[in-house]
């Protein structure tokens, strides 16, 4: 048993996922920390107040905080906001390179070998065939 849960542990879907999950803790962190500390004081900067945590209404004894439910809405649309533009950058990075890539000179095929040959040979056989009818 032992044996089985050590070839669980070290198999590798099992430690790229714990690198996932590490890398995407890693990532959460950042993207919050540029929504709060960024984004958010921009918001503020612009409209006044950047919460609305403290909206609240009253009914009979019961105070129900709905405005700390419109600020975790808002602030999940900033953070998804955040995140589609880092990754859609992330992207664009990513293609760059892939096409700085594929401008590579490619080296040539089989295919482009045997059709150079083929060239060739037929060249071959129309000069040969142009000599002997000029020769007659």
């Amino acid at each position: 048993m032992i044996k089985e849960f050590k070839g669980f542990i070290m198999r590798g879907n099992v430690i790229e996922l714990a690198v996932g999950i590490v890398l995407g803790a890693a990532f959460t962190a950042i993207v919050t920390a540029l929504v709060e500390h960024v984004i958010t004081p921009i918001i503020a900067a612009l409209t006044g107040n950047a919460s609305v945590d403290f909206l609240t209404i009253q009914i009979g004894e019961a105070q129900i905080a709905y405005g700390l439910f419109l600020q975790a809405v808002i602030d999940f649309l900033l953070i998804a906001l955040v995140l589609f533009l880092m990754i859609k950058f992330i992207s664009r990075l990513s293609r760059k390179r892939e096409e700085e890539q594929e401008v590579e000179v490619e080296a040539p095929t089989m295919e482009n070998y045997l059709e150079e040959i083929r060239d060739l040979l037929a060249e071959q056989n129309t000069s040969s065939t142009d000599s002997n009818i000029d020769s007659e």
